[in-house]
């Protein structure tokens, strides 16, 4: 696809967001006198869709005018006669023929939760599928049971077509990121090593074809974009080059600079990213860190620096980055490019440790050898540090209208959304569960927003009037 049609069929826009602190201190009176959006504005919250409503039904409580629907549960036979996987997590959408969508779904499953798996309590039907088509078939045993699977949307009837397991084999698939070409790169939030019936290591990216019809997607690691705790990935359409976080407490961020455009499995370099004249910093913002403070909004250079060994028996990218002089990150999980810039979450940063939004606009020699005479710049974008406003920020992805849209990772947790002008509101809650959200993304028409409650393993269509907000 062109680069137009990919940034528009993906939600992805210009952002610029302002600071959540210029808002927070400026936070007008309500407009209507109802006393839900007077609480609202007490709280630092801006009306967004207005309050959140009861749902009858205990599940998910939403704004006037929204509404939802399960249209996926873990345990369902699928198209290709296997069971649909429990732990759905990071998913992406993309145009079908006749209006259909095609979403790509992760699969968080462990090798060895027998009860989330495809292929039945027991594995009973592991035996349908050849041993090349699994990337680990675990010895007959223990095989990899994350994976992804893909599901056919008719947003007319609102219902689900057809849904069929399409890569295999792996482990934990929690996050990854749509590419310009058609595709999806799933990534294996595990750093698990062969041994005790697995034939092979993990912690590497897989790239998933989409396809209306179903089937499986070549097993084969993407080694090249390292091994390490992967959790998202994007892809700058013009370039291809793709970002990657890491998902440890001390994770670090990544970069994967193709030897040929489009096709990752011919290689490339793998690189980290460093602030530049600021060796080994850290980005946390932690309290307890005697060390200094990233400012809020403030934009600083960044340099990104050649690591080898990449595919890491020892799993130790990050401590070798940093040692190198990477910036050091608290869990980095959502991320999505929008229109020459790109957006990432960290879970656990910040001074209450609630969560951060960084912001990088690549340059316009990204990747080039004259890179550093235009460097690429990164900020914090968000770090509210108020649990009230949003808390433990996790999948991320952006809406039509601009506004950047949140999962909380907490056990009650809330779909958050972000204005262009950074004001903070809420578009749902999850009552009926004890699980996170995961895997928000929306339709290509941006009319319909996906979304996994993970641990109840299911998938939900939410409608309304998306960009009609206040």
């Amino acid at each position: 696809m062109k680069r137009r049609t990919f940034l528009r069929q993906s939600g992805l826009v210009s952002l610029g967001f302002l600071s959540l602190q210029a808002y927070v201190s400026s936070c007008g009176d309500p407009t209507n006198g109802s006393k839900e959006v007077a609480k609202m504005a007490a709280g630092g919250l801006h009306q967004g869709y207005g309050p959140l409503l009861p749902d009858p039904d205990r599940i998910l409580d939403l704004p006037k005018g929204f509404s939802y629907k399960i249209i996926s549960r873990q345990g369902s036979e699928m198209a290709d006669g296997f069971f649909l996987p429990g732990k759905p997590d990071g998913m992406a959408s993309f145009a079908g023929e006749n209006g259909k969508v095609i979403v790509v779904r992760n699969h968080e499953v462990s090798h060895d939760d027998f009860e989330n798996g495809a292929f039945g309590a027991k594995n009973e039907l592991l035996a349908r599928l050849g041993k090349e088509s699994l990337y680990d078939y675990g010895s007959g045993k223990l095989p990899g049971l994350g994976g992804t699977t893909t599901f056919i949307y008719d947003p007319l009837r609102g219902e689900v077509e057809m849904e069929y397991l399409s890569l295999a084999g792996t482990i934990r698939n929690c996050a990854g990121g749509l590419t310009p070409w058609q595709s999806w790169i799933t990534c294996e939030e595990t750093t698990i090593k062969a041994g005790n019936e697995l034939e092979f290591d993990h912690g590497f990216n897989f790239e998933v074809p989409v396809s209306l019809s179903p089937q499986l997607a070549a097993p084969k690691p993407i080694k090249a974009m390292g091994r390490f705790n992967h959790e998202a990935v994007c892809v700058d359409p013009r370039t291809s080059i793709v970002y990657q976080t890491e998902d440890r407490s001390d994770g670090l961020i990544y970069r994967f600079i193709p030897n040929q455009a489009e096709k990752l499995h011919a290689g490339g370099r793998l690189q980290v990213l460093a602030i530049k004249d600021k060796k080994s910093f850290d980005t946390r913002n932690w309290d307890n860190l005697d060390t200094e403070r990233m400012e809020i909004g403030k934009e600083y250079d960044v340099e990104w620096i050649d690591i080898n060994n990449v595919e890491a028996p020892e799993d130790d990218l990050r401590f070798r980055g940093f040692e190198s002089g990477a910036a050091r990150f608290a869990r980095g999980e959502g991320m999505w490019f929008g229109d020459n810039e790109l957006y990432f979450a960290c879970t656990n940063g910040g001074t209450v440790t609630a969560g951060q939004i960084f912001k990088y606009v690549p340059s316009e020699l990204e990747g080039q050898s004259a890179e550093n005479q235009s460097p690429g710049k990164l900020s914090i974008f968000v770090e509210p540090n108020n649990t009230d406003l949003v808390e433990a920020c996790d999948n991320i992805t952006v809406a039509s209208n601009g506004d950047l849209i949140l999962c909380e990772d907490q056990a009650t947790p809330r779909i958050v959304g972000v204005t262009p002008q950074g004001e903070i509101y809420h578009l749902a809650k999850n009552v009926g569960y004890e699980s996170e959200f995961t895997g928000a993304t929306f339709a290509p028409d941006g009319k319909t927003l996906f979304v996994n409650i993970q641990h109840a393993g299911l998938t939900l269509a939410i409608t309304g009037p998306f960009g009609q907000r206040a």
